[in-house]
């Protein structure tokens, strides 16, 4: 998570230079050869069957960065992330639909009020324009959730994860070229794209690989619960953006009905 947000403040620092859109693509074009160049996947050997599957998971993945990194230029890191959070909690709704559950994603629901621009001094700091860019990402991610498992159902290894974002890359290049243009190009602009495509892919990949196998995964969706709060520290300490009290207690709310939903429905069903 540090690894994740850290990146993600560091991305935000390109903005000026390459915009959203460049910042997006070149991360993520650069995410896709490190991983190819770690992993070794054999991507020819996929069968048409199998390429089925990935090219939604990569176009969810791609436009999921994209329209997150353009929530960015309107939000602070840390409420960004809070709001992204929404699309997979109400898709453990969609999929379980407990009493209990419900009761989650309303605590959910009362984070996203206290954030919302709805008036006041604290609202007039909130872009309207960056909440609806944010939720967005959101359901892009459930979109990719479910995208995902079917990738994971139908293709082995780690082929289909490097497969799909390829897909990504080759989703939102246009975006970045148009934006960016040669700038894309410039040795300055390649090396901090590198960074940040490390720190946002290529490594956090690697150590979630590696968590999963060490503790249970509803220990580890419990623990991943605390993203926003890690965003919102890595704001404040490489971006300078503070937030006010009433946005921590959204974030809180939003950060409890995550670590809810996955303590609780992970135990019931047996599993960990």
């Amino acid at each position: 998570m540090l690894s994740i947000q850290g990146g993600a403040a560091f991305a935000k620092t390109l903005f000026p230079t390459l915009g959203a859109a460049g910042t997006t693509a070149l991360r993520v074009v650069l995410a896709a050869l490190l991983l190819t160049l770690v992993l070794r996947p054999n991507l020819r050997q996929l069968t048409r069957a199998q390429w089925l599957v990935i090219v939604p998971y990569g176009a969810a993945l791609g436009l999921m960065n994209l329209v997150f990194y353009e929530s960015l230029r309107y939000l602070p890191l840390g409420l960004a992330v809070t709001l992204e959070f929404v699309g997979p909690l109400l898709l453990a709704l969609a999929l379980s639909r407990r009493a209990l559950d419900i009761a989650w994603v309303a605590l959910a629901g009362l984070g996203i009020a206290l954030i919302a621009p709805v008036g006041g001094e604290a609202a007039q700091q909130v872009s309207a324009q960056g909440v609806v860019l944010a939720l967005t990402a959101g359901a892009l991610w459930a979109g990719y959730i479910l995208a995902g498992g079917a990738v994971g159902r139908r293709v082995p290894g780690t082929t289909g994860v490097v497969g799909g974002m390829w897909v990504a890359a080759l989703m939102v290049l246009p975006f970045g070229a148009v934006q960016a243009g040669p700038a894309l190009l410039s040795p300055h602009a390649l090396l901090l794209g590198l960074a940040v495509a490390a720190l946002s892919s290529a490594l956090p990949y690697t150590l979630e690989m590696r968590a999963l196998r060490a503790i249970p995964a509803r220990i580890f969706g419990v623990m991943m619960s605390l993203e926003p709060a890690i965003a919102a520290l890595s704001g404040f300490l490489f971006l300078h953006e503070r937030l006010t009290l009433v946005q921590w207690l959204a974030m809180g709310c939003v950060i409890a009905a995550s670590a809810g939903i996955s303590l609780t429905g992970k135990k019931e069903s047996g599993e960990g």
